[in-house]
């Protein structure tokens, strides 16, 4: 998604127009999370870059992207432009801690969790 999305509009209330900005943002995450990934994908991770300008754009976190959003309403910026690219994210194993990998000398591994 590459858009340039309008934060007030002639006739609608400014926190209506927000509403429904974060609702297509949404929709949009929604959709693409729901696409078949590919064999060893676990999950969709998505890129985000957002400004006020297509050139003045940020890259930031999909996390980040509403917060930022709330903040250029209240500031009273008129539009801004958003690009979301759905990437595919694969999850890497927990790594095991020292504690976990070597059980109390003395104790069965099952007392040694227990403790």
């Amino acid at each position: 998604m590459k858009k340039t999305f309008k934060l007030q509009q002639e006739g609608r209330h400014p926190d209506r127009v927000l509403d429904a900005v974060k609702h297509e943002i949404r929709q949009y995450v929604r959709r693409e999370g729901r696409k078949s990934r590919p064999a060893g994908v676990d999950y969709w991770d998505f890129d985000c870059k957002m400004g006020l300008t297509a050139e003045g754009a940020e890259i930031l976190n999909f996390s980040a992207v509403m917060p930022w959003l709330d903040a250029a309403a209240k500031g009273g910026a008129i539009s801004f432009y958003l690009e979301i690219l759905a990437k595919p994210g694969v999850r890497l194993p927990r790594p095991i801690s020292q504690e976990e990998a070597v059980p109390e000398q003395g104790l069965a591994p099952s007392e040694a969790v227990a403790k």
